[in-house]
């Protein structure tokens, strides 16, 4: 997954866009955004255990 940060220019103050492949989110502050990016590359990098009736299935 590709994780860009971008900030975004406004009239009244500058957002911050975290863009998810396709998906994009927008924030009020790059502190929020940077948050926001930091928990979603942790829970990316998390390990990951698939339920016991799915190994089953698949194996």
């Amino acid at each position: 997954m590709n994780i860009l940060l971008k900030e975004l220019p406004r009239p009244h103050g500058n957002q911050w866009q975290v863009r998810l492949d396709q998906h994009v989110v927008t924030f009020r502050s790059e502190s929020e955004a940077r948050a926001f990016v930091s928990t979603l590359q942790a829970r990316l990098q998390a390990p990951h255990v698939f339920p016991e009736h799915q190994q089953r299935a698949v194996g």
